[in-house]
């Protein structure tokens, strides 16, 4: 049990880190194109990511994984990164829309700046602390999720992960036979995880909202 979980908690880890990473990398795009851009590309990119967040997305996810016949960690993250991109969009996109309006993108700009300066050299160390805190919250609900169906045995069958622990303890009656480390133990786990990850997640918050820090401190 050990070596199972020692194997598979890094697994877990591996299908939020691709799952988010994926989603980031999109809503980065996404979210600086929507922003800079504005007009009709912003209404677009904007109404397709409202669409996609109201899409039961473990509903989506449990009727495509049934289908597909061969599910590795990769396939798993990939399925995840699907509904990853519009939180970071939003995010990016309404930080875009205030930053642009400061004094010293619009020197940036009046100096002659490319766009591609202006966003990465100008707003993007702005954004990185809002950028790490959704990032460390898409890993946990990527986590979650991947968790929820390896747990329904919509994982990959042959590659120890907590999820598929977890299936096989079920699938198994451990629960009824008293084995309580067979589920006890991988549950634990995900707890411990999504508590660092939370921890992580509000203190970044916090970087990034110094008010929210003072408030605290009073």
């Amino acid at each position: 049990m050990l070596a199972v979980l020692i194997v598979g908690a890094p697994r877990s880890l591996r299908v939020g880190l691709i799952a988010a990473g994926i989603g980031m990398l999109v809503g980065i795009a996404l979210g600086f194109t929507a922003g800079f851009l504005g007009g009709w590309v912003d209404n677009v990119i904007r109404t397709i990511s409202d669409a996609v967040i109201t899409i039961p997305s473990l509903a989506v996810l449990i009727v495509i994984s049934a289908y597909v016949r061969t599910v590795s960690v990769e396939n798993m993250a990939l399925l995840l990164a699907l509904f990853a991109w519009p939180g970071p969009t939003r995010l990016i996109r309404a930080q875009v829309l205030t930053l642009r309006e400061r004094g010293y993108v619009q020197m940036a700009r009046l100096s002659g700046a490319s766009t591609f300066d202006i966003m990465f050299k100008e707003m993007m160390p702005n954004l990185l602390p809002y950028l790490a805190a959704s990032f460390t919250g898409n890993v946990s609900g990527a986590i979650l999720a991947a968790t929820g169906l390896e747990a329904l045995g919509l994982g990959p069958t042959r590659i120890p992960t907590l999820g598929m622990t977890i299936f096989y303890a079920i699938r198994a009656a451990a629960i009824l036979r008293g084995m309580w480390w067979w589920w006890g133990l991988p549950i634990a786990l995900l707890v411990i995880i999504f508590t660092g990850l939370f921890l992580m997640t509000i203190g970044l918050d916090e970087i990034a909202n110094p008010r929210l820090r003072g408030a605290q401190s009073q």
